[in-house]
């Protein structure tokens, strides 16, 4: 089957807009403005209004800089936008200072600027952000001016809830950074793979397109040969009284039917894609086999004859793909043989690959077929590791084409993992020639 490497799909880490950046720290420093004026003028609070309003504006300051010297549109690199976020973790805690350090509701604001790395940037610079979020967190639970409050019936907090706020900011940037990155990692991966999937696919569409070049060429050229051939064969039986001449005839001759004979072997080594090919499913199984039977492992094929007729199909690369990746997988971890099983009746197409291998691991047995999903035999036995995107790749474009995939292992005491491939029968003869992935 087609090699794919990492390099082919896989897409670089995203990187922040500046743009996306300065929006929250545009909203951040409004509702902080906001915030201040509710406490003075609404509930009438004593607040260090200055050294707030100082922080505020330096904020705004570096954010109409940072407007002005760059284009929003510009993508940060990751040591750039863990600087800001970085520096969003300190102008919140020098605000939190100002206002009452951890008895300040707003002090699980800590978690915003961790969480947007974690969705976007390394995970060094989580980790780096999330310990100076902590470490702020630690040093305002002892150092900070009093919360803004009414002086004639001060708020005092015992120690042991200000003990439980700190313990929960760090419990939660802790658990939502994790939370966040493994979701958005899965998606990335998910990503990759469709990517994957979708380049594959490609290949295998301009394989079957040379494929049908391949055989209209042959289709057109065997009528100027054909008639190349019978004139020179004619004008060699009437030409007696100059040898030379005769030679030359017989050379044509000979060469056009040797051109003959390559084009007549294209014509059979080509699968046509032409729209009035049918491919009969012993066909489509005997070439999907056909790459995998010199690697010392037997594989047999047995085809159950059924009542209905045997059920054709548009020569697919989706599903010729996807079988021929699941053989491939079968005869990697096959130790003798591999067993190709095919039946039919009116309703149903059914192909079962089964191993004599060790079998899915119970652990993998429900998971199998998620992207980068792979537990190949040891590297001394001279396996190589894949990406696990094999099964994942085949399990895609076989499922677009109206196939179920099922994965088990045989009854004890044989030993293997089975693959069963099965569609309605209307959904194997008619489909598409091209197999669309989202």
């Amino acid at each position: 089957m087609t090699d794919i490497s990492a390099s082919d799909f896989r897409q670089p880490r995203r990187h922040v807009r500046l743009d996306t950046i300065l929006r929250l720290r545009w909203l951040a420093a409004l509702g902080q403005l906001a915030a201040i004026f509710v406490v003075v003028q609404g509930l009438e609070y004593d607040v260090a209004i200055i050294p707030c309003v100082t922080i505020i504006g330096l904020s705004a300051t570096l954010n109409l800089v940072l407007q002005t010297l760059f284009n929003p549109v510009h993508r940060l690199e990751p040591l750039f936008a863990a600087a800001l976020l970085a520096l969003n973790i300190i102008e919140l805690a020098g605000l939190l200072y100002c206002t009452g350090g951890l008895q300040n509701p707003f002090s699980f604001l800590f978690l915003a600027p961790v969480l947007i790395s974690a969705t976007a940037l390394p995970t060094r610079f989580t980790i780096a952000l999330g310990i100076l979020a902590a470490a702020s967190a630690t040093v305002l639970a002892f150092f900070h001016l009093p919360l803004p409050w009414d002086s004639a019936e001060p708020l005092v907090l015992p120690q042991i809830y200000l003990l439980g706020v700190w313990f929960s900011i760090l419990t939660a940037i802790g658990v939502t950074s994790l939370y966040a990155f493994q979701v958005t990692e899965e998606a990335r991966k998910l990503s990759d793979a469709l990517a994957a999937t979708e380049l594959v696919l490609t290949r295998e569409q301009h394989l079957t397109q040379i494929d049908g070049l391949a055989a209209a060429a042959a289709h057109e050229l065997g009528t100027p040969l054909s008639t190349i051939f019978l004139i020179s064969r004619e004008l060699e039986k009437n030409i007696h009284n100059n040898p030379e001449l005769a030679d030359d005839l017989k050379t044509v001759r000979e060469q056009a039917q040797r051109c003959r004979e390559i084009l007549s072997k294209i014509t059979q080594l080509n699968s046509s894609g032409a729209p009035f090919d049918r491919m009969p499913l012993s066909q489509l199984i005997e070439e999907a086999v056909a790459p995998h039977r010199d690697f010392g492992i037997a594989i047999k094929i047995r085809i159950a004859v059924a009542n209905a007729p045997e059920p054709a199909g548009m020569r697919n690369p989706a599903i010729l793909y996807g079988v021929g990746n699941i053989l491939e997988n079968a005869v990697d971890f096959a130790r003798e043989q591999v067993e190709v099983n095919a039946w039919w009746n009116a309703e149903s197409i059914v192909i079962s690959i089964s191993d004599d291998g060790p079998g899915i691991p119970p652990d993998l047995l429900k998971r199998i077929g998620e992207p980068y999903l792979s537990r190949r035999r040891p590297a001394e036995e001279g396996e190589h590791r894949g990406l696990g995107l094999g099964v994942f790749i085949a399990r895609t474009l076989l499922e677009r084409t109206g196939a179920r995939v099922t994965f088990s292992n045989r009854v004890f005491p044989d030993h293997g993992a089975v693959v069963q491939i099965s569609w309605p029968r209307d959904a194997f003869e008619t489909a598409d020639q091209l197999a669309d992935v989202d």
